[in-house]
């Protein structure tokens, strides 16, 4: 078997609620490591606490010793009349990446929710990350239900935002579905070879021009934009600039993301969007 990629052993980790002080304390500490000491949006110790008490989700996957190695927070509130959560933040520390603990955080979220019959789970990610594209869709099978410009504003103090803003895709997850159940059993049919071989509809980084108008394309982002920003951020604000535009563009015209290929650190890396049926 090969050994996970920190070394470190995966079947010690136990996922729980935050209760004590120092865990809620580790819940606040994670989100600095995470987004930097200057991030003006992290979520005090007291919110982590008291949202439990009202369907809210903060929770923590420890190591042996106690210590916090990954962390999911989110809220439960009504949305068009029925349960529905938000699920805020998800983070793992860096020495931990690797070993699927945001997937495991992800299903005891999931499982957590289910019995208090909450059905439909949203949040956001940067759609120019592709490892978190890997895993809200092919992992998790979240739909993308739409593209915000700059949703928390252009600046939050977290060195992962500047420079780029906080462009925002919108996922949606629905616990309940079989769907999804095929997919986190790994089950998810592998795409069509006329999808998988989709023009590119951002190959240029000319945003004046011509998308392409054709039944399926693939929206390329890099393998990992905060590489790409510390090469060049002028060739990271072009990332930022095309996909935007088409994201927008077929996303207004009845497109849906139907898929995404991840060709890992050193691949290239495609959302694959297709034109709904009329």
């Amino acid at each position: 078997m090969t050994p996970p990629p920190s070394g470190r052993r995966t079947d010690d980790v136990t996922i729980r609620p935050l209760s004590s002080p120092e865990e809620l304390a580790q819940g606040v500490a994670i989100q600095r490591l995470t987004w930097g000491n200057e991030f003006t949006e992290v979520v005090p110790a007291t919110i982590l606490q008291i949202c439990q008490k009202v369907g809210g989700v903060a929770a923590g996957a420890f190591d042996a010793n106690g210590r916090m190695l990954g962390f999911v927070f989110g809220l439960t509130g009504v949305h068009h009349g029925r349960l529905a959560h938000w699920s805020h933040m998800l983070a793992v520390e860096p020495d931990a990446r690797g070993l699927g603990l945001g997937k495991r955080l992800k299903l005891y979220q999931r499982d957590v929710l289910l019995q208090s019959g909450v059905v439909e789970v949203r949040w956001t990610f940067d759609p120019l990350v592709a490892q978190n594209a890997n895993l809200n869709i092919n992992a998790l099978g979240t739909e993308m239900e739409r593209y915000v410009p700059d949703m928390y504003g252009g600046n939050t103090g977290s060195d992962l935002h500047s420079g780029l803003g906080t462009d925002r895709l919108v996922a949606l997850w629905p616990i309940a579905d079989a769907q999804v159940g095929r997919v986190l059993e790994g089950h998810a049919p592998p795409l069509a070879p006329a999808l998988a071989d989709a023009p590119v509809a951002n190959a240029s980084a000319a945003v004046r021009d011509t998308l392409p108008d054709e039944p399926a394309v693939r929206i390329e982002i890099p393998a990992d934009i905060q590489v790409a920003k510390a090469q060049s951020l002028e060739t990271a604000r072009a990332w930022r600039a095309t996909t935007r535009r088409a994201f927008l563009w077929y996303l207004e015209r009845g497109y849906r993301v139907v898929g995404f290929t991840y060709g890992g650190a050193g691949g290239r890396c495609f959302y694959v969007l297709a034109r709904s049926p009329a």
